[in-house]
């Protein structure tokens, strides 16, 4: 627009233009009121609020900002096992071998009697089942508690020996996990190699009754699976079963008396050198770790 024709009549010159700041005062003034309850007067370089002038009491006041609650979603925070209970039970424990008397006390499995427990296996060399179990849970812990996830521990090597089988499986039930994962590593002749995870049997007797949990525990199992070999690069057993890497069992206590999903995984055979090999090396072990841990994230995310 020219200038002659917004100020073509003198006379009216000084009316018009006063007329037109009368207008535009109170939708100006309205716009830095937006500004300022948007906070972006000092943060972003512009003139001070101090110095800015000073709204009368008379002005509409804007309405006031509802005040934004936190999200109650358990995955707010960005971390996927957010409210999840895991419980990783480290087979064995380091100091069994002291006490062979007490581990070797029967205790009740639902359908029969069992040890309390075991010492476990070992390789050639002398790198102990309970050792490489503790290493691998603590491993798969740190990955589990960065993902969000209550992560507890049957044992630590933190008591004198066990607990008995049929203590750690109270100890999933009591905490209400959501999963369970018993880590193990076989000792089976050498030259057998891979690894496989036993699925519980659906039993009934006794104090046993894994009717409920077989069917969610062989989906556990089957996630733990593939993503063991894929962290791992290892191959299923080939001297168990069907070569499938899963293994349905009855005759464990630990399983059996569990009233939560659980399974047990046998990384690999401490007896054999090949797969001796990769159970000692502490990069493997990290990769067995992140397999176990992803597998159970899938689980709970199914």
């Amino acid at each position: 627009m020219s200038n002659g024709s917004f100020f073509s009549a003198p006379g009216r010159r000084g009316g018009t233009l006063a007329l037109v700041l009368a207008a535009l005062a109170p939708l100006g003034l309205g716009g830095w009121l937006l500004w300022d309850n948007l906070g972006q007067g000092d943060d972003d370089g512009g003139t001070p609020a101090s110095s800015l002038p000073t709204v009368s009491s008379t002005s509409s006041p804007l309405p006031a900002q509802p005040p934004q609650s936190p999200s109650t979603s358990p995955k707010s925070d960005g971390k996927p096992l957010t409210g999840k209970v895991v419980v990783l039970d480290p087979g064995h424990n380091p100091n069994n071998r002291d006490h062979t008397s007490e581990i070797a006390r029967r205790v009740d499995i639902g359908t029969n009697e069992k040890e309390c427990d075991t010492t476990g296996t070992a390789t050639e060399s002398g790198y102990a089942e309970a050792s490489f179990t503790l290493d691998v849970s603590r491993r798969a812990r740190a990955l589990l508690e960065a993902r969000g996830a209550t992560v507890k521990f049957t044992q630590d090597d933190d008591r004198p020996y066990g607990p008995c089988v049929d203590e750690r499986a109270r100890i999933g039930n009591s905490a209400h996990a959501d999963a369970v994962v018993s880590v193990h590593a076989d000792g089976a002749p050498a030259g057998d190699r891979g690894f496989h995870v036993i699925l519980p049997k659906s039993v009934r007797g006794g104090g046993a009754d894994t009717s409920e949990i077989a069917a969610p525990s062989r989906r556990l199992g089957e996630q733990v699976r593939s993503e063991f070999m894929d962290a791992t690069g290892s191959a299923p057993a080939d001297y168990i079963g069907d070569g499938s890497g899963l293994n349905v069992r009855g005759d464990l206590g630990g399983l059996n008396l569990s009233t939560v999903p659980k399974v047990f995984i046998e990384c690999g055979n401490m007896r054999d050198s090949k797969d001796a090999a990769e159970l000692t090396d502490p990069k493997w072990r990290e990769r067995a770790a992140l397999g176990i841990a992803q597998g159970i994230t899938d689980f709970l995310n199914r």
